[in-house]
């Protein structure tokens, strides 16, 4: 809720609170404030349904909002004025009366291995056969199973430090985690990377790296003041990768993947998306790319934008993906 004092007027800014979510909602915060030195930030923190599942695999639960709701409903009914999510956790579709108010520079939208002390120096190739790998992504386990077979492929729910303590305790099970080059570099472990895997291994999860703020509709100005986050490039490629997820219908219980480039040289949009079966042996990929030429606005572009993730996620399904996707509903909540 907006506050008006004699000296500030004050906006009040939803975060989860772990320990990431609080990181990335600082650096809006911090950026915000530079520029608005005239206003105020304060951060409301909540946990979401997500934040309180700590024993059983996201993918397991069918709740495309875990990490979202309890911050959308504190945005409905104006304790806050907006909120930070990883962009990669907001669903597709927005509550009535919401908006995507910002998308900020991407970070490396990677994923990484992260090896404990005695394989240091391994990578996912060179690791002995049954070496096990936690991840809780069906993303990544369905890529990386087709191409280490020799590796063994397990849950591990929890959040990123504890993860991490897992992996390190001398007695676990863990050889590696998976994990998010973005998270860790803004936690500042980006020194634990043992291996960024490229787009041969694993395409990344839809907006992997990216925060997205979103905010009330009807609150013009929060929108503007939120422009000034916006990173028109990586707004592009983001909105880009939620066009096809939106059209395939998926979340984080589906193998979705995906790779976007922008070319600003030649003014091209290109991407590559993937649809995997839970094991990994039924594999759709489709690539296609569009020019930017002569889209002339913003809003022209972000169609022009939308329209590829749409036109990659249709040749997919007509391609097969379809056919996986109706059996993985089957399978999945």
């Amino acid at each position: 809720m907006v506050t008006t004092s004699e000296e500030k007027k004050t906006f009040v800014i939803g975060s989860r609170k772990s320990q990431l979510a609080l990181v990335q909602t600082y650096i809006v915060r911090d950026t915000l404030q530079s520029l608005f030195p005239q206003y105020e930030f304060k951060i409301e923190t909540m946990s979401t349904t997500g934040d309180k599942i700590l024993n059983q695999a996201l993918s397991k639960i069918g709740e495309k909002a875990l990490f979202t709701k309890e911050l959308e409903i504190a945005l409905e009914n104006g304790t806050v004025d907006f909120v930070v999510h990883s962009l990669k956790d907001l669903p597709t579709v927005l509550p009535e009366g919401m908006f995507l108010g910002a998308i900020m520079e991407r970070e490396n939208p990677n994923d990484a291995l992260v090896l404990n002390e005695r394989n240091k120096g391994k990578t996912l190739s060179t690791l002995p056969a049954g070496s096990v790998i936690g991840t809780s992504s069906l993303r990544r386990v369905a890529q990386l199973k087709r191409r280490y077979p020799h590796l063994s492929f397990t849950d591990v729910v929890s959040r990123l430090n504890t993860r991490l303590a897992k992996l390190d305790d001398v007695e676990g099970p863990y050889s590696g985690i998976i994990l998010a080059v973005a998270g860790l570099m803004r936690l500042g472990k980006g020194d634990r990377i043992s291996e960024v895997l490229s787009s041969t291994d694993s395409l990344h999860a839809v907006s992997q790296g990216a925060l997205g703020i979103e905010c009330r509709k009807a609150d013009e100005d929060v929108q503007t003041l939120l422009e000034s986050l916006n990173h028109n490039n990586t707004r592009l490629t983001c909105l880009s990768e939620r066009a096809l997820m939106r059209t395939l219908e998926g979340g984080c219980s589906v193998p979705i993947g995906v790779n976007t480039k922008l070319d600003l040289e030649n003014n091209t949009l290109w991407m590559h998306g993937l649809v995997a079966s839970l094991d990994g042996q039924n594999v759709i990929e489709y690539e296609h790319e569009i020019s930017l030429a002569d889209a002339d606005t913003r809003d022209k572009r972000e169609s022009l934008a939308e329209g590829l993730g749409v036109t990659v996620a249709n040749m997919l399904c007509k391609n097969g993906a379809d056919k996986i996707l109706a059996e993985l509903s089957h399978h999945l909540p």
